[in-house]
């Protein structure tokens, strides 16, 4: 009945986002911004969805577009920080990375994503101190695993092990961290 409708536009290419139907929500989102190019939702979802579908240049310039729209926007610049990465422009992700540190030194996912950009290119000392200061921020278990893991991985045994029985003190099922107990009894 509607059928320029922006708003159902906009929850029909998020129903295309939730069933991973890349090529629907990319051309809802280009109906949308055909017809309002400032549109900060559909320049960022857009840009996710052609990073999904390889489309990395094309992200990078929705990226670019929603940053001069709202400059220091931390999912935007997150989001082109790792798209960078993924495309391996090494360098521009680091520095971009380091800026979201700088910029939102309170946030436990800025550290982390800086951290697992530090482990992919092998900096593990590093990773650790990020790790360490997202753990400071929010003690979640995906950041305490990381930690874990990185520690294992510099043959820090005994700080991996204290993390491991510190999340099974806190409740979680010494099952759901067999891996890494599996890894820490092999190097022993």
């Amino acid at each position: 009945y509607h059928p320029d409708s922006i708003d159902l536009r906009l929850k029909k290419a998020a129903y295309n986002l939730q069933l991973k139907q890349w090529s629907y929500a990319k051309d809802e989102y280009d109906y949308v911004l055909f017809r309002q190019p400032d549109n900060i939702a559909a320049l960022y979802y857009r840009a996710y969805v052609n990073e999904q579908i390889g489309r990395y240049n094309f992200a990078r310039i929705d990226y670019e577009n929603l940053l001069k729209q709202v400059p220091g926007n931390f999912e935007a610049q997150l989001g082109y920080a790792l798209l960078n990465q993924k495309d391996k422009h090494y360098t521009e992700a680091y520095n971009q990375i380091n800026r979201l540190v700088q910029q939102f030194p309170d946030s436990a996912v800025a550290y982390a994503a800086r951290a697992g950009i530090e482990v992919e290119r092998g900096m593990l000392e590093l990773a650790e101190y990020d790790y360490e200061e997202a753990v400071k921020r929010d003690p979640s278990t995906d950041y305490l695993v990381s930690l874990a893991d990185v520690r294992i991985r510099l043959r820090k045994y005994s700080e991996a092990r204290k993390v491991l029985e510190g999340m099974v003190k806190n409740g979680i099922p010494r099952a759901a961290l067999k891996e890494l107990y599996d890894r820490l009894e092999k190097r022993n």
